[in-house]
C-alpha cells in the first residue's frame, strides 16, 4: 500500500523540478540549458510511477487510501487542515495528469529546442503539472481553492509564454480575467459553507474537509445544497470553458504548441470536470443543481462543435472540440453518471493530446497552423498523418478505439431508463454531436494531409499572402474570422519530426485505440471484469446497449462521409456551401459576437461607459466620502468637550457639586 510520504512526494517531485529550475539552472546554467528538460522528465516520470503505484493501492485496497489531515492555521478555534484523500477518482486523476505530462515534456524537446527560454518553459511545465496533482489530491476544500488558483497562475504564464506577442499578452490576460468570473462563484460556494458550520447537518465537524461535506449534503437543505452545488459548478465552469465562460479557450492556443496540448488534454481544463465529479453526491442532492449540470454540458457540445466547423486554424479546431468534449463530459455528471464523464476525461486526455501534439508536428514542418496552406502531408510526414488520423478516429468515436466506448457510456447513460424530459433532450446534442465532431475531424485530416501541398509560409512573409488579403482559399468571400496563429518554428522544412516527438505521438495513438476497451471491456479482457473501470469509481455502468453504439457509428460515419463529399470529392464544393450558407458560416466565424460582446461592448463599450462608470463614481462620490465622514466625526467629536478637560480641580469640583443637586432635585420631584 502506498505510504503518505509517497503520496505527497507526487506533488513534490514537479514542485521541487520548478523550484531547482528556478534557483539554479537558469541563473548558473543559462536560460537555453538541455538539463531543464532532463530534471523535469525525471521528476515527472518519478511521479508518474508513484501514480500508477497510488491506483494499484487503491484498486487493491477496494476503496480509499486515507490518512489524518494536519492542521495549517488555527484562528478564533477555526481550523484549516491540509491533507490527502487518496481514492480511486484521485489515483485516477493522479495517473491521467502524471502520464499525459511527461509525454508532453518529452516532445517539448524537439519542439522548444531553439526558444531562447527553454529553462522558464520547463519551469513552468513543472509547477502546472504540481498544481494539478495538488488539486487531484486536496483533502480540503481550502487546499484544492488554494492549488486551484494557482493553476490559473500557470496558465497565465505558459499561454503569455511568448509575451513579447501582443496576441499572447492579451491572452493570457483573458483566460485569467474569464476564468476569475467563475472563480468567484467558488469562492462563494466556500464561504457558504462556512456558514454552514453551525447547522446541524455538520454536527461539529470540519465544513472544508471534503468527506465531510460529502457525508453531510444528505442532511443539508435543499436551498443549502443547491447554491453550494451552483457555486462549485460556477468555478468548475470557468476552468472548463462551458458556455458562456468558453471564449478563453481557444485563444489560449497563443501558448506554445504543447501548453495547448496539456491544458487542453489533462490539467487545467479537466480540473472543472473532476471538481464537479468530485463533489457529485452534494449536487445530486439538488435537482436543480443535475439539471443546470446537464443542459449547460449538453448545449456546450454542440454549440463549441459548430464553431469547429469553420475555423481554418488547425490548433483553433481542436480547442473548439475540446470545449465540445468538456460539455459531452459535464452532460454525463448532469445525468447521474460521473464515473462515465470520468472515463470519457481518461480516453480524451490521450487523443485529444495527441492531436495537439500533431498539430504542433505539422506545423514544425510547414510553419503555420493555417490549414488551407498545407495538404498532401501524408507523402512526407506519414508517422504524423497515421497517429493523427487513429487520434481523429478516436475523437470521432469509431469502434473500436476508445473515443468510441466512453461516448458510448455517456449516450448510454442520457437514454438509460428512467428518462426525463431533460435526459432526452441531452441525449440529442449528444448525438448531434457526434455528426459535427466527425465532420470538422475530417476536414481537417483532408485539408491538412490530403490532396496536393499548397505552400506553407513564406519565410520572408509569415503571414499567408492570400489570408492577407482578406481572402478565403476557398474562394473570393472575405475572411472573418481571428487571426491565423503562427509560431515561427520549422520554417516550412517538409519532412517528418524527430524521433523525440513523433515517439510520443506514436505511444499516444496506441492509448487511443485500445484504452478504452482495456479500461472498460465488455465480457472481461485477461481476467479484467466487464466495465471494471466505471465500477471502480464506485458507479454502476449501464448495459451495453448494441443498437445504440450502430446508431451512433452510423451517425460518426456519416459526419465522415459528408467531409469526404465536400472536401475531397468536392460534390458539393465548399465554396457552394459557403455561399449557400452565408449567413450562418459569417455567425460561426464571428464566435456568435460573443467576444464581440465581452470585449467590445462590456469592457470597452457602453457598459464601461455607462455601468461601469456609475459604479465608480458611485464609490468615489458616496462610498468613500461615507467613510471619510464617518471618520471625521470619530476624530472630531471629542473637541466639543475638550473645554471641559482643563484640568483645574474647582471645575471639576463645580461640575461634581451641581451634579448632586441635580440628582436630589430629581429625587424629591420624582423619587417619590
Amino acid at each position: 500500500m502506498i505510504s503518505e510520504l509517497q503520496a505527497w512526494s507526487i506533488l513534490f517531485l514537479p514542485l521541487a523540478s520548478f523550484v531547482f529550475i528556478s534557483l539554479f539552472i537558469r541563473p548558473f546554467l543559462g536560460s537555453r540549458s538541455r538539463l531543464s528538460a532532463y530534471v523535469t522528465i525525471a521528476a515527472i516520470g518519478l511521479a508518474f510511477l508513484l501514480s500508477l503505484y497510488a491506483l494499484r493501492s487503491t484498486v487493491s485496497n477496494g476503496d480509499v487510501v486515507g490518512w489524518d489531515s494536519h492542521v495549517w492555521l488555527a484562528i478564533d478555534g477555526l481550523e484549516i487542515r491540509i491533507g490527502i484523500l487518496m481514492d480511486p477518482l484521485t489515483a485516477v486523476m493522479l495517473v491521467v495528469v502524471t502520464g499525459v505530462s511527461l509525454l508532453v515534456q518529452v516532445y517539448s524537446q524537439g519542439y522548444m529546442k531553439d526558444d531562447p527560454s527553454y529553462a522558464r518553459y520547463f519551469a513552468f511545465m513543472s509547477l502546472f503539472t504540481a498544481s494539478m496533482v495538488g488539486i487531484g489530491i486536496a483533502r480540503s476544500i481550502i487546499q484544492r481553492s488554494v492549488f486551484w488558483e494557482l493553476v490559473g497562475l500557470c496558465s497565465y504564464l505558459l499561454i503569455g509564454f511568448w509575451h513579447q506577442r501582443p496576441a499572447a499578452a492579451a491572452a493570457a490576460k483573458k483566460a485569467f480575467l474569464v476564468t476569475r468570473i467563475g472563480d468567484v462563484g467558488f469562492l462563494l460556494a466556500i464561504l457558504y459553507l462556512f456558514m454552514q458550520r453551525t447547522t446541524p447537518a455538520f454536527a461539529g465537524l470540519d465544513p472544508f474537509e471534503i468527506p465531510n461535506i460529502l457525508t453531510a449534503a444528505a442532511a443539508m437543505t435543499t436551498t443549502a445544497v443547491t447554491w453550494t452545488a451552483l457555486g462549485i459548478f460556477a468555478g468548475a465552469m470557468g476552468k472548463s470553458g462551458q458556455f458562456p465562460l468558453h471564449t478563453w479557450l481557444p485563444d489560449a492556443m497563443e501558448g506554445p504548441t504543447p501548453v495547448s496540448s496539456l491544458i487542453h488534454a489533462a490539467t487545467m481544463v479537466a480540473a472543472g470536470v473532476f471538481l464537479t465529479a468530485r463533489f457529485f453526491p452534494l449536487f445530486e442532492e439538488s435537482a436543480t443543481a443535475m439539471t443546470t449540470v446537464a443542459l449547460v454540458g449538453g448545449f456546450t457540445a454542440v454549440f463549441a462543435a459548430t464553431m469547429g466547423l469553420v475555423m481554418f486554424d488547425i490548433k483553433r479546431v481542436l480547442a473548439y472540440s475540446t470545449v465540445s468534449q468538456l460539455g459531452y463530459m459535464m452532460l454525463a455528471i448532469g445525468v447521474g453518471a460521473p464515473g462515465v464523464a470520468i472515463f470519457h476525461l481518461f480516453t480524451h486526455a490521450f487523443f485529444k493530446c495527441l492531436l495537439f501534439l500533431g498539430a504542433g508536428s505539422v506545423n514544425h514542418a510547414t510553419g503555420t497552423f493555417d490549414m488551407r496552406y498545407m495538404g498532401g502531408l501524408r507523402k512526407v510526414m506519414p508517422w504524423t498523418y497515421a497517429t493523427f488520423l487513429l487520434g481523429a478516429l478516436s475523437l470521432a468515436g469509431v469502434f473500436p478505439l476508445a473515443g468510441f466506448w466512453s461516448k458510448d457510456e455517456i449516450l448510454g447513460s442520457a437514454l438509460k431508463l428512467e428518462t426525463t424530459s431533460v435526459h432526452t433532450l441531452v441525449f440529442w446534442l449528444a448525438l448531434a454531436a457526434v455528426f459535427l465532431t466527425a465532420f470538422y475531424m475530417f476536414r481537417v485530416i483532408f485539408m491538412t494531409f490530403h490532396g496536393e501541398f499548397r505552400g506553407g509560409v513564406d519565410a520572408e512573409h509569415p503571414q499567408p499572402a492570400q489570408a492577407a488579403a482578406g481572402h478565403d482559399a476557398h474562394g473570393d468571400s472575405p475572411i472573418q474570422e481571428q487571426a491565423v496563429t503562427h509560431s515561427g518554428h520549422g520554417g516550412g522544412r517538409l519532412a517528418e519530426s524527430p524521433l523525440v516527438m513523433v515517439g510520443p505521438m506514436a505511444v499516444l495513438a496506441a492509448l487511443a485505440v485500445g484504452a478504452g476497451y482495456v479500461a472498460n471491456p465488455l465480457g472481461g479482457l485477461a481476467g479484467i471484469p466487464a466495465h471494471w473501470f466505471v465500477e471502480f469509481l464506485g458507479e454502476h455502468a449501464e448495459t451495453f446497449d448494441a443498437g445504440l453504439a450502430l446508431g451512433s457509428s452510423v451517425v460518426a460515419l456519416a459526419g465522415i462521409g459528408l467531409a469526404f463529399m465536400v472536401y475531397m470529392r468536392r460534390s458539393p464544393s465548399p465554396e457552394s456551401v459557403g455561399k449557400a450558407l452565408a449567413a450562418p458560416r459569417t455567425l460561426l466565424f464571428n464566435k456568435y459576437y460573443l467576444d464581440v460582446l465581452y470585449e467590445d461592448v462590456i469592457v470597452r463599450g457602453a457598459f464601461y461607459k455607462g455601468l461601469a462608470r456609475s459604479l465608480n463614481w458611485f464609490d468615489r462620490e458616496v462610498i468613500d466620502r461615507l467613510a471619510d465622514g464617518i471618520g471625521w466625526i470619530g476624530r472630531n467629536a471629542g473637541r466639543a468637550f475638550l473645554p471641559l478637560q482643563n484640568g483645574q480641580t474647582q471645575g471639576y469640583g463645580l461640575v461634581f457639586s451641581f451634579g448632586i443637586l441635580v440628582i436630589l432635585g430629581a429625587y424629591f420631584l420624582f423619587g417619590r
